[in-house]
């Protein structure tokens, strides 16, 4: 893979979407060859249909898309067993929580009520064994007595009551035990190491599909989708599109020239949230915003020269590149991405002073036309071809100044740094199929 630089410097990689913008897990595809299968998928009589294809000039169709149909999980039974099972959960919570509920109040009865019990007890005590000190008045005081511990009676039967509940609980929670057991032993059937089989084969012609897709061509961007709100109105930030995606670390350089400070975030989250960062410290200062991060390296412009720093994050390890520079017009360069070499060079003829900011996607360079608002992706040349176009793509600037702008293959996005702001744009690509024939 090689280091494409506008400028600063670009990346470019191949790219995988649909021309309808929409984002699809790359398990979704599959390689057929000649005609359109489900391949690895089950048939539309079990719930699953084709979503899109993709065929060559000749109309031989070398790729499907199959997604589940509306609704399929709701018609699988197991999918209706563990909505039954949830529901009666919740109806056994219910009745817990009341029979709970009734229990603590009841049971505070009851000790608010033993005083008056054992005065009962008492009483009864003495008029038994003496009972000529029982009198009129103090059988009229033991009725008040005896009609005030009445309500007891009412507790004792709810606890009776209460206990039959239980058992019934206890009955239901046996049958979801059961039910739980029989699902899960049914789901446990399914030999795991067949599974991983049947993936790694859907991997293989994934791969071979993306082969044959040719690269996009810019033909819309989406509305901005506002990440963080930080540093000061120049900037850049970045991820890693050549590691694995399980690696979704960020780095963000603020300021315009003269900085040597770049924060290393964990994932995107604690981007967003400004915690979790490492700090580094460059051996010299930057210049620009044209920075990036290319396989565990950062490329950038030392400050007040033509070089290109290339520096991996390690003391001491750090390569220069001296830049040709180029006094009127835009000019892309294909470097090595180790010896920072020029493999090859172009001249777009674009003029440095009518480019707002630039970005590559898959061998083209796109250039805005401002960074204030109103911009839009005025000019596209072509490396492939040595070729160039005038475009009118327009996006919305939400907050009037991009210093930055660079399109992510694995996140098929544009990261932008508008004005304080980071800021991400999603993009539809028109694709070209290449025949084999």
């Amino acid at each position: 893979m090689n280091l494409f630089v506008v400028l600063f410097c670009f990346l470019c990689f191949p790219l995988l979407t649909l021309s309808s913008g929409n984002v699809l897990s790359r398990s979704d595809f599959i390689n057929t060859g000649r005609v359109c299968v489900q391949g690895l998928y089950p048939g539309s009589e079990e719930g699953w249909q084709v979503y899109s294809t993709a065929s060559d000039p000749d109309g031989r169709c070398m790729c499907t898309v199959v997604a589940p149909a509306r609704n399929l999980c709701k018609r699988d039974p197991r999918s209706r067993q563990l909505r039954s099972l949830t529901e009666q959960v919740q109806n056994v919570s219910q009745s817990m929580e009341v029979v709970d509920l009734r229990t603590s109040r009841d049971l505070q009865y009851v000790r608010d009520s033993e005083p008056l019990l054992r005065g009962v007890d008492g009483r009864l005590h003495t008029y038994v064994a003496s009972p000529r000190s029982l009198t009129a008045r103090s059988l009229q005081e033991l009725k008040g007595q005896m009609s005030q511990l009445r309500p007891l009676l009412s507790v004792v039967e709810q606890y009776r009551l209460d206990l039959q509940t239980l058992a019934t609980l206890r009955m239901e929670l046996l049958n979801l035990s059961i039910v739980l057991t029989a699902i899960q032993e049914e789901i446990g059937a399914y030999d795991y190491e067949e599974l991983q089989q049947r993936v790694l084969l859907l991997e293989t012609r994934l791969h071979s599909c993306m082969n044959k897709l040719g690269c996009g061509r810019l033909t819309a961007v989406s509305n901005p989708i506002t990440v963080r709100a930080s540093g000061s109105r120049f900037g850049s930030w970045m991820t890693d599109a050549m590691i694995p995606s399980s690696d979704s670390r960020v780095w963000s350089m603020d300021g315009y020239y003269k900085g040597r400070r770049v924060l290393e975030y964990r994932t995107m989250g604690d981007f967003t949230k400004g915690q979790n960062f490492v700090q580094h410290l460059l051996p010299h200062p930057w210049a620009g915003t044209g920075h990036v991060v290319y396989n565990g390296s950062l490329y950038y412009n030392k400050h007040q020269s033509n070089i290109l720093v290339r520096d991996w994050f390690i003391p001491n390890r750090v390569r220069r590149h001296h830049c040709q520079p180029c006094p009127l017009c835009l000019q892309v360069s294909r470097l090595d991405p180790h010896s920072l070499e020029v493999l090859h060079s172009w001249d777009t003829g674009f003029p440095k002073r009518s480019a707002g900011e630039a970005f590559m996607i898959c061998g083209t360079l796109y250039v805005t036309n401002s960074h204030l608002a109103g911009a839009k992706v005025h000019f596209a040349y072509h490396t492939n071809t040595s070729t160039y176009e005038y475009t009118d793509i327009p996006f919305h600037n939400q907050y009037s100044h991009i210093s930055m702008m660079d399109y992510n293959p694995r996140e098929r996005a544009l990261y932008t740094w508008n004005n304080g702001h980071q800021v991400l744009y999603n993009v539809t690509l028109f694709h070209v199929i290449r025949s084999d024939g």
